[in-house]
């Protein structure tokens, strides 16, 4: 119990401290009187922030990154795990095979480049999307779910005369709640701070993701805001800046999890029962 409680710290504390710093005046961060609660608090960070063109820019890509991204994983990577945990399909052992032999080796970086080129994919939010549609980890765990599914409720749908199709929208997928939302939830946050994809394949600043704008920030110190007064700039720190801009890009996906605590859960022990 202790260990836990210290793990626990060690993780809490220092998201106390970058909220702490990111509300914080100049003052106060450069002398490093701020640990888990704002001194001399203010909103100029945030301020100078919202004020910067390319943050939403960059916002407004990761969410639709994150919202059509996910909504594809999940399309994607359902269809394929549920005739993979049927008995009735003959092909399923060498397709599991093709999937694991995809978690153990990856295709190289320049060839991954040149494939995409050749599709054409390149500097746009697809090449975001497409590639990593379905994750070899997250179709065995919805396999494992499906795979959990009573035998004589399939039997029973289909002497009632559904079809494949009928049978995963109106059985499998209502009873799917919780490893959807677990999926979900792994799905998005990947999506969310999709980063090392966005730095190899996209070159246009319109398109890059909210992460790769953190990174310039808490690099270069760029924040590139256009018309903040002289007086604001010199009244903010960069390092309060950098916190501000990390707690922006956290808090969102850290609002979904919440909603779906529960089903997460739950999807994460079922799925975990049978492989």
């Amino acid at each position: 119990m202790i260990f836990l409680l210290v793990i626990g710290l060690t993780m809490v504390l220092p998201i106390l401290n970058v909220i702490a710093q990111s509300f914080s005046n100049a003052g106060s961060i450069n002398s490093g009187t701020v640990g888990l609660w704002p001194v001399g608090f203010t909103l100029e960070n945030y301020h100078m922030i919202l004020k910067d063109p390319s943050i939403w820019v960059s916002f407004r890509n990761s969410v639709i990154i994150t919202v059509f991204g996910t909504l594809i994983n999940l399309t994607a990577t359902a269809s394929l795990a549920y005739p993979l945990s049927r008995a009735e399909y003959i092909y399923r052992k060498p397709a599991l095979l093709l999937v694991l032999f995809t978690m153990i080796f990856h295709a190289p970086l320049i060839p991954n480049y040149l494939l995409l080129k050749n599709l054409h994919m390149l500097d746009t939010l697809w090449v975001l999307i497409i590639p990593g549609a379905i994750s070899a980890y997250n179709l065995f765990v919805m396999r494992s779910f499906f795979m959990n599914l009573p035998t004589e409720m399939f039997d029973s749908a289909k002497m009632d005369g559904c079809g494949e199709f009928r049978m995963i929208w109106s059985v499998v997928l209502p009873l799917s709640k919780p490893v959807m939302a677990t999926m979900g939830i792994m799905y998005a946050v990947g999506n969310w701070n999709m980063y090392s994809q966005a730095i190899y394949y996209i070159s246009s600043r319109s398109l890059i993701p909210l992460q790769v704008r953190l990174r310039e920030i808490v690099i270069t110190d760029n924040l590139g805001s256009a018309d903040v007064s002289s007086e604001l700039l010199l009244s903010v720190s960069p390092e309060g800046l950098k916190m501000a801009v990390i707690v922006v890009a956290t808090i969102p996906i850290m609002l979904v999890y919440p909603f779906l605590q529960k089903h997460f859960i739950k999807g994460m022990m079922v799925g975990s029962i049978k492989s």
